[in-house]
């Protein structure tokens, strides 16, 4: 298997089947506490990065042979890059939909929902969980590093266009880094674009794994605990 791995034990997905849709780290960020250490292919551009042949016969092999005592909560689409920069992901997402009737769940860092074709592409999954880190310029740049001039106001537009088309499950994850967004009033300006877009929960994490840069700090317990606060009942704080 080069594509498809696990199950695995996930923090907050239980056992989880990943699967790659593309080479390690391509990716359109380059995020300071990716534990993946830092983007070797910083782009946007969509393509068919590794066969959707070869994904789909190992998901057929996974499935055609699983023991009936390997447990399996979700089939998850991350791996070791930006999942929907494959173009083909909507034609796997349907695919594994009709193999199993295990939830199907798409990681993605949001930069990409703001084309249409993207949006479309997702509306197979059970659960998007999107991330959104900053709601300004200047942290976003600081803490995705993201590819050429992209701007933190198209992410969550595009954010905000997925919400309106998409009927599943949408998790928003926020990454807090220590003394980059986890002020109290910079959270509550996330906690304020986090109510416009409407997801169902907010995960809140914090850089726990090793990053790929090393002065990232993780925030404070009180931090923590101050952020579970100001978004309330829908968050949930998974690090």
């Amino acid at each position: 298997m080069k594509y498809v791995y696990g199950p695995v034990k996930s923090r907050r997905l239980g056992f989880s089947l990943g699967v790659s849709t593309v080479p390690y780290k391509v990716c359109s960020f380059d995020c300071v506490y990716c534990q993946l250490k830092e983007t070797t292919r910083k782009t946007l551009t969509r393509k068919t990065y590794l066969k959707t042949s070869e994904i789909l016969e190992e998901l057929r092999t996974f499935f055609t042979h699983r023991p009936k005592d390997v447990r399996l909560d979700y089939v998850t689409f991350s791996g070791a890059g930006e999942p929907t920069l494959h173009r083909g992901i909507g034609r796997i997402l349907k695919a594994v939909r009709r193999m199993s009737p295990v939830p199907v769940v798409v990681i993605t860092n949001a930069s990409t929902l703001m084309q249409e074709r993207v949006r479309r592409d997702l509306l197979d999954a059970d659960i998007v969980i999107p991330s959104l880190d900053a709601v300004t310029q200047d942290v976003f740049e600081k803490i995705d590093r993201p590819v050429g001039n992209m701007r933190i106001e198209d992410v969550i537009e595009g954010l905000k266009q997925f919400r309106r088309v998409y009927g599943g499950k949408m998790w928003l994850e926020i990454m807090l880094v220590r003394g980059i967004n986890d002020s109290v009033p910079y959270l509550e300006l996330l906690k304020k674009t986090a109510d416009e877009i409407g997801p169902d929960r907010v995960q809140i994490n914090a850089p726990v794994r090793p990053p790929a840069l090393p002065w990232v700090k993780v925030p404070t317990k009180s931090t923590l605990s101050a952020a579970k606060k100001i978004f309330g009942k829908k968050c949930d704080v998974v690090c």
